[in-house]
């Protein structure tokens, strides 16, 4: 009997995951022996530092461009590979997560927060009534840990055993996260319990995908399914309805169309901060799993000669980014909600990260650039949202949005601008990102693609102009709701949201020289 050959392990290389989910296991104990009055200063402080760790590790890593594993004989055993593109994509979630955290920690504007005390007991009975101004609970923030270190795994996962274990890892928690709002309590647990089940079949999708591919290419490595389309004479149609499966649990966390539907009533029933952790980070997660699939196991990695599946998988990829881009801009424009607009937003704005992924290696760099302009945008309106509030907490309606500037100028302001990003006016990182993607997708000779996101993008306008329209122009309605002075974390999340919204739109070269120096996945 052959001796087990344990690998050998890139610590420093893998050291920001440890980091992120050894402290989440800390969060855990925390949580079970730490008196309850404790526990919030406690978790707070040790969330953000090792956010911050983490992120200083991926500095860290910076030029690495290897798997983490490797056997005795040198041979590269791609579960976890760190290169230029995953390390970009980790450093995105972490530093979006560090934003998302203060609005998770906010307790001031609130009473006691924005999720409930104790989950488990019965929405709207006497119980719940009593622990209606208890400090929420702290093991959010575990949660959220291992919700970011799932997110990064995903974006760095070489095969797709260890991308289905991350995708469970960062999706578990978020559905537990859904349903501890505060307020709308019923509303909470419904949009948790929707995004759960859709999320389950979706899992199920993604490993019966992971199955098929494994029959055929005898490896779930995402190089070997590359190979063994080049090579393996194998039943293509394992290749093919693998192909399919995999992408239906791909595309579900992308919210694309038609996998779009779990978006807005879970952006409207879940805490606005987990609201705002979804709408930024599993969007970078998401599109991050994708295009390191897309570009390594089904294109042609890197190699324009090389044999790929494109012409199998674009001409549907290419019918879903557009129903996604069509059906999420023209829904937007008949919302009269905060949340389920910044919801259908999300879901066109997954059309145009879509165009980016067809285009494979030839729009990674615009790809990248446009989930981190995004994730700041998005983040900073949400944190918007959390400040106007009437007597029942948040007031989401935008009819209670009419006149708005006139109470709180300097808040119409912020918002607006950040409308005009969303609507990709120029000097606003939406126009940038736009602008690139839509460059790359022409070069690589997509051209209806990006008429139909132009036009698109027409649409979308609409309900963001309206919206600057109702806070400018309209008068305010009676007992119109009021804006609240922000603490430091929210008004932290809102300046670097807003900063960043504008640096990226005047100045967006900044981060795509940074994005261009990750270069392109590992591939061989």
């Amino acid at each position: 009997m052959n001796d087990i050959q344990l690998p050998n392990i890139d610590y420093a290389a893998l050291s920001p995951l440890l980091i992120v989910l050894g402290a989440a296991c800390v969060g855990i104990l925390v949580e079970a022996i730490a008196p309850r009055r404790l526990r919030y200063p406690i978790q707070v402080p040790l969330t953000l530092l090792t956010l911050v760790a983490g992120l200083i590790a991926v500095i860290a890593n910076i030029g690495k461009n290897a798997p983490v594993f490797t056997t005795k004989d040198g041979a590269r055993v791609d579960a976890v590979v760190i290169d230029g593109p995953g390390l970009f994509l980790s450093g995105t979630i972490l530093v979006l997560g560090i934003v998302s955290t203060l609005l998770i920690a906010e307790r001031r504007i609130a009473p006691g927060g924005a999720f409930v005390a104790h989950a488990a007991v019965t929405a709207d009975s006497k119980a719940d009534a009593q622990q209606s101004r208890e400090p929420g609970a702290s093991e959010v923030f575990p949660l959220t840990l291992f919700s970011i270190g799932g997110m990064m795994l995903f974006c760095t996962a070489g095969d797709l055993l260890t991308m289905f274990v991350a995708l469970e890892v960062f999706s578990l928690p978020l559905y537990l996260l859904c349903g501890l709002a505060r307020r709308r309590r019923l509303l909470s647990q419904e949009s948790a319990m929707k995004y759960f089940l859709l999320g389950a079949f979706a899992s199920a999708f993604f490993v019966y995908g992971v199955a098929l591919l494994y029959g055929y290419a005898e490896s779930v490595q995402l190089t070997d399914i590359n190979a063994a389309i080049l090579d393996s004479d194998n039943a293509e149609v394992l290749l093919l309805a693998g192909l399919a499966m995999l992408t239906v649990g791909l595309l579900f966390k992308a919210a694309a169309v038609p996998f779009h539907v779990w978006t807005p009533d879970v952006y409207t029933g879940a805490p606005t901060p987990i609201t705002a952790l979804m709408a930024a980070c599993t969007k970078v997660a998401a599109f991050g799993g994708l295009l390191r699939v897309f570009n390594v196991a089904f294109g042609n990695a890197g190699d324009p000669n090389r044999t790929s599946l494109l012409w199998e998988w674009e001409p549907l990829l290419t019918a879903v980014a557009i129903a996604t881009m069509v059906v999420g801009a023209i829904l937007a424009v008949t919302q009269t909600d905060i949340k389920r607009l910044l919801a259908y937003s999300s879901i066109a704005n997954a059309g145009y990260l879509l165009v980016g992924v067809i285009a494979l290696d030839q729009a990674t760099g615009a790809t990248m650039f446009y989930l981190a302009a995004y994730g700041f945008t998005v983040l900073a309106a949400f944190a918007i949202v959390t400040l106007v509030r009437d007597a029942d907490g948040e007031a989401t309606h935008l009819s209670r949005w009419a006149g708005l500037a006139k109470r709180s100028p300097r808040f119409a302001v912020i918002f607006t601008v950040l409308m005009l990003a969303f609507a990709g006016i120029p000097l606003t990182s939406g126009f940038a990102a736009k602008f690139e993607v839509f460059s790359s997708a022409l070069s690589a000779g997509n051209t209806g693609l990006v008429i139909v996101g132009v036009l698109s993008s027409v649409i979308l306008a609409f309900p963001y102009l309206k919206v600057v329209v109702l806070l400018w122009l309209n008068e305010p309605v009676e007992d119109a709701p009021a804006v609240s002075i922000p603490s430091f974390a929210t008004g932290a999340a809102v300046t670097v949201g807003v900063v960043a919204t504008i640096l990226l739109g005047v100045a967006p070269q900044l981060l795509i020289n940074v994005v261009e120096s990750a270069g392109p996945f590992l591939a061989k």
